[in-house]
């Protein structure tokens, strides 16, 4: 047991120090410049989704096989379709992974893997294909877009152009008043880490099902005082620490002010989860913070 303590400890303490580099150069106000998101932005976000994915087109491999295990631009890659199945030369093709958090021990909040769960699968954006020879039975592809390396079983589909929104020109206001609308929690970022900033991708727990929206904008906002954030925070700091002050009376989240942390635009849906792009984040934003649809 106290082996598991230890190894939860490490965990954590690692993740949290991966993320404190990864928040270095976050500053506080900054504001993504552009109109609309990257192409990036929009192919390489991910999506979670309780809907099943058709498996049945997969990349079977690659040149150099005999000693890689990945492939990446500049590489030809195999798939499992060809002339027979309809594929011309020209075609496209996006290529995702479903993924897990092969690090996880401990969840950063009460309700993570709960939430994680009702959510569905995570699936990685791993690239896009242009086919560039075909046979009967498979095809050979180049990268055209690269967000991972390539792997051997990666699940590969027909291109669809995603819809892209317009980030809307309205300052973030850090004392905005309750939105009324629906609310919900920052359950994990794209690479698993516990804290995000502009320019990242968070994964919240409300989507189509839910009537959220591609281009709908989330407010991230944080509660004080609240003993079911995070497993890892001080408790009852909000009003009282020993050695450095307190109040006469506790002060719990629903008597004191909520912090607003900053806010985000829906690139992508699935059932019950967003894909949210951080457009602007006045602090590091931790996966257990709370959203509302603004």
């Amino acid at each position: 047991m106290h082996k598991n303590i230890r190894h939860s400890i490490l965990s954590v303490g690692f993740r949290v120090g991966l993320c404190l580099l990864a928040a270095s150069g976050i500053a506080k106000a900054q504001q993504l410049s552009h109109d609309t998101p990257t192409l990036l932005d929009m192919y390489c976000s991910g999506v979670v989704t309780d809907q099943p994915v058709d498996h049945k087109l997969y990349i079977i491999s690659g040149e150099d096989s005999g000693y890689k295990s990945t492939f990446y631009p500049g590489d030809s890659i195999y798939i499992n379709s060809g002339a027979e199945q309809g594929v011309r030369v020209g075609d496209q093709f996006d290529v995702v992974r479903p993924i897990s958090d092969e690090m996880a021990v401990t969840p950063w909040f009460k309700y993570q893997n709960k939430l994680s769960h009702a959510m569905g699968t995570r699936y990685a954006d791993i690239g896009r294909l242009r086919v560039v020879h075909v046979e009967g039975k498979t095809s050979t592809a180049v990268v055209s877009i690269s967000c991972d390396l390539f792997q051997r079983g990666d699940i590969v589909y027909p291109y669809m152009v995603r819809p892209v929104p317009q980030f809307h020109n309205i300052n973030l206001n850090p004392f905005a008043p309750p939105s009324g609308k629906k609310t919900a929690m920052v359950v994990s970022s794209k690479d698993y880490m516990v804290l995000s900033g502009t320019g990242k991708i968070i994964y919240v727990n409300l989507g189509s099902q839910q009537g959220v929206r591609i281009g709908d904008y989330f407010r991230v906002f944080r509660y004080q005082g609240s003993y079911s954030d995070t497993n890892y925070q001080v408790k009852k700091s909000a009003y009282k620490l020993y050695g450095y002050g307190s109040t006469p009376v506790p002060y719990l989240w629903n008597n004191l002010p909520r912090q607003i942390l900053g806010e985000g635009i829906v690139l992508r849906l699935g059932p019950n989860a967003s894909t949210v792009l951080l457009t602007n984040a006045r602090e590091e934003i931790y996966d257990g913070d709370y959203v509302e649809v603004e």
